[in-house]
């Protein structure tokens, strides 16, 4: 149908699949509210309304580049639509991009300056975009060192009012016993002695310095890996995984495909309890480096300001930088490669250039290139390449993942980053599975979570989970001021 010709029965039909969709929108269906409002659009491309809610559902289900094309089309269609700039900026600042974000607010803001929650989150975006700036400023300094550097960790004093665990003061590590009473201690929403907890992360550290970007991995005979995927803060689902398949050991393996931290808000004790077992089992449990271990991100969804109020910006700073050292693959047995997001915009890239990547100078991912793309893209299940739902990475389909795979001699790819209804999904006929492992992601999705068990003679075992209780604490609860826009 012609935009310039909307018939009077198309634009009835297409406000009743509005309506429909508005009400799967509320219900939080949002995948079928997306389909309805597709279906208004088609009856009636001429309504800004249209565009603008199917954006808030690709917000909703963090397809942020489907989003903002979407709030694109509605200012296209009526550039006085102030809302349509509302959700360019919501998006936008989902993908950290703070200028452009702030600039749309500036808009909305001008437009509605009654509008109490606009104007909040656009104060909020220029705080960020002025301490973002300020941190490229003092980047270049070079008298600015590392946290790591400059930080005493001896110098610290474990008061005798601590109640806590305590670390052997002669070897300074830790042991089973300390593990198992951290575990339980954070469990109990209680903290441990900062001290101790900048050396298990300075530990944590030190080790992933000296990996590669690429990591090989076997399994021994008699001996079994467990792949997870996102975890998002969710500690006690992580340590439900833990109780359900076994804890590391000699002969149990981890790998932690990244996103351990934001969204959920125990993203703090996932990571702790992670690093701690890293240090006590480092040929044990693996971890690799998902989109959110990284700075914008963390500013977004909650995890430094979490680290901020249950301790310093100087331990956030810390895992900041031991984020910045997180290998960025993993290839177990030489046939399975695990990232966190997927492949790549182009052709013949091997494992040996995903090796040399120097994520140790690189430290962010950006927005291009080999890291950026292994964080953050995902698999479509047409053939070919297209632009990515999230406006960060690409999407790749079959015949990509099997002309890659093929090209590297391996069987399989193993990614995670999206929540999946099963907790996992198989496509690209059998050679991409994705794993989530955060049930019922930010307590609204109802999703199981998933791990997948593979022996020594490298046969796959699916177990899926249902979340468990916690504390009445939020998802997001440390979020910025978008917390609760971007939450699912």
């Amino acid at each position: 149908m012609s935009d310039d010709n909307v018939n009077a029965a198309s634009a009835a039909k297409a406000e009743e699949l509005k309506a429909e969709a508005n009400a799967l929108f509320s219900a939080k269906h949002y995948a079928e509210a997306i389909e309805k409002y597709t279906a208004a659009i088609e009856a009636n491309p001429k309504v800004a309304v249209y565009y603008s809610n199917r954006s808030a559902c690709y917000i909703k289900t963090e397809a942020y580049g489907y989003a903002i094309a979407d709030a694109n089309r509605a200012i296209e269609v009526d550039s006085t639509y102030t809302k349509g700039y509302y959700r360019r900026a919501i998006a936008n600042m989902a993908l950290t991009k703070f200028k452009d974000s702030l600039r749309d607010f500036r808009i909305v803001v001008k437009r509605a300056p009654a509008d109490k929650d606009a104007k909040a989150k656009m104060i909020e975006c220029e705080k960020i975009v002025r301490r973002v700036e300020f941190e490229k400023a003092i980047e270049h300094n070079e008298t600015i060192r590392s946290v790591a550097d400059t930080l005493d960790v001896e110098a610290v004093t474990v008061e005798d009012s601590y109640d806590g665990p305590r670390m052997n003061e002669e070897t300074k590590t830790i042991d089973k016993e300390f593990l198992d009473q951290m575990i339980a201690r954070l469990k109990d929403q209680k903290k441990i002695h900062k001290k101790y907890m900048f050396r298990i992360i300075m530990a944590v550290r030190n080790i992933m310095l000296e990996s590669p970007s690429l990591i090989d991995i076997d399994i021994p005979e008699n001996s079994k890996l467990t792949v997870c995927g996102d975890t998002h803060g969710q500690y006690y689902d992580l340590l439900h995984i833990f109780e359900l398949n076994g804890y590391p050991s000699a002969t149990h393996t981890y790998l932690f495909n990244g996103d351990f931290v934001d969204r959920g808000s125990f993203s703090l004790e996932v990571v702790l309890t992670l690093f701690a077992f890293k240090w006590l089992y480092p040929n044990s449990l693996y971890l690799a480096r998902g989109n959110h271990e990284t700075d914008n991100m963390n500013k977004i969804y909650g995890f430094e300001g979490e680290v901020k109020a249950k301790f310093s910006e100087t331990m956030f700073k810390l895992f900041s930088e031991t984020f910045n050292a997180l290998p960025l693959a993993h290839v177990i047995k030489h046939k399975i490669l695990v990232v966190h997001g997927g492949l790549f915009s182009k052709d013949d890239v091997t494992l040996d250039d995903i090796r040399n990547i120097d994520r140790l100078s690189q430290r962010q991912p950006g927005t291009e290139g080999l890291m950026c793309e292994l964080l953050w893209s995902d698999p479509q299940p047409e053939n070919g390449r297209g632009p990515s739902k999230r406006g960060v990475g690409t999407q790749f389909g079959p015949d990509v993942t099997k002309r890659f795979l093929e090209h590297n001699g391996l069987d399989m790819l193993i990614r995670s980053h999206e929540v999946k209804e099963n907790g996992y999904v198989i496509e690209h006929d059998g050679k991409c599975v994705t794993v989530f492992s955060a049930p019922n992601y930010c307590d609204s999705v109802g999703n199981k979570g998933a791990l997948i068990n593979i022996t020594s003679d490298m046969k796959l075992d699916y177990r899926t989970f249902d979340a468990v209780p916690h504390p009445d604490v939020r998802p997001m609860q440390y979020a910025s001021q978008f917390g609760g826009m971007l939450g699912v």
